[in-house]
């Protein structure tokens, strides 16, 4: 998955978090459990991309350079 993948699933898992906080605010949603779960993917999903800027800032700009 690119980074460019990554940014927009956190950005479609927020817009249905606010749906589902929209609906539990209007006593439409049965099922609340729904809310946490796509919380723990949004954690999941922005720790990924915090892994992956700790990988890139580790090596450097310049580490693919570096591996012949």
């Amino acid at each position: 998955m690119s980074a460019v993948d990554l940014g927009s699933q956190i950005d479609s898992k927020k817009q249905e978090l606010m749906k589902l906080r929209e609906k539990y605010a209007t006593r439409q949603l049965e099922n609340t459990s729904q809310i946490r779960l796509v919380r723990h993917e949004i954690a999941r999903l922005l720790n990924e991309r915090h892994a992956r800027a700790l990988r890139a800032a580790k090596d450097g700009p310049l580490a693919v350079l570096s591996t012949r």
